[in-house]
């Protein structure tokens, strides 16, 4: 079985809960950029997207957020926030559109995290990539936009992001954050871009992967280049700035990986 959707369980069990996050929605409520949610069409479907506009003269490049098991949450917003900042569109598309109870997103499964991770886990593999490459050609034709796109994404969005580089050759990196990579010599010939990973040392499960997955894009001529930022668990980019975290090391391998993603976005 392919296990870009397979393999839940153990990742729920280390990811901290997603949909209470105050702190994070206060940030955002502060922060100066424009920022909006906006339809976006894929056939029959609209996918609501969360969008952040920088604050800067020329035209900038987009990066498309894929969001967590967890679905579009406050956190996921808070990147975009963050990634506009640093002086790009960011655009996170809410991957559950429609999908609700009542025919809406995340924000109507009331039933807490567990409705959301098992619709999150139940997204249909060709509806998940129709709906990422409609988000895509949306942010790179906006007229704010230079038309340069990269994708980035965490746990079941960073799985979801190594997917998407195999599915989508018009994008110029991938930002692969504690998600395992394909295991299908096919799919990898199909990417088109450098893949850099951030994984925590503390994830066995994940990290067993990566050896796999460098013998493969190497043997595929590819690029990939994982760094294993030390003590942090699975989800230390949320865990990290979680007021309450007790893992120090959580802090400081999101603020390393920060660094080195704004590095590799600059390129």
């Amino acid at each position: 079985m392919n296990r870009f959707f397979v393999g839940f369980a153990i990742a729920v069990l280390i990811c901290l809960p997603a949909r209470a996050q105050d702190w994070a929605k206060e940030r955002l409520d502060k922060s100066p950029r424009h920022k909006e949610f906006v339809k976006v069409k894929q056939g029959a479907r609209e996918i609501d997207s969360f969008i952040v506009f920088p604050e800067v003269k020329e035209k900038a490049p987009a990066v498309l957020v894929i969001h967590e098991i967890f679905g579009l949450s406050d956190w996921v917003r808070g990147v975009a926030d963050q990634l506009a900042e640093a002086g790009y569109i960011a655009i996170a598309p809410d991957l559950l559109s429609g999908m609700g109870p009542k025919g809406g997103g995340t924000s109507e499964f009331s039933g807490g995290r567990d409705g959301v991770m098992k619709a999150v886990s139940s997204l249909p593999p060709k509806q998940v990539t129709a709906d990422l490459n409609a988000v895509a050609d949306y942010v790179a034709k906006l007229p704010a936009c230079n038309g340069k796109l990269v994708v980035g994404g965490f746990c079941w969005g960073g799985r979801q992001t190594f997917r998407f580089a195999t599915n989508n050759s018009s994008i110029k990196a991938a930002f692969v954050f504690y998600g395992d990579g394909p295991d299908q010599e096919e799919d990898i010939a199909r990417i088109a871009c450098p893949v850099y990973g951030f994984y925590g040392g503390n994830d066995a499960r994940v990290d067993a992967t990566i050896p796999a997955t460098t013998d493969a894009m190497k043997a595929a001529g590819k690029f990939y280049e994982p760094v294993t930022y030390d003590g942090a668990g699975h989800g230390f980019m949320r865990a990290g700035e979680t007021p309450d975290d007790s893992n120090p090391a959580n802090k400081k391998a999101r603020e390393d990986a920060w660094k080195r993603w704004k590095t590799l976005l600059a390129q």
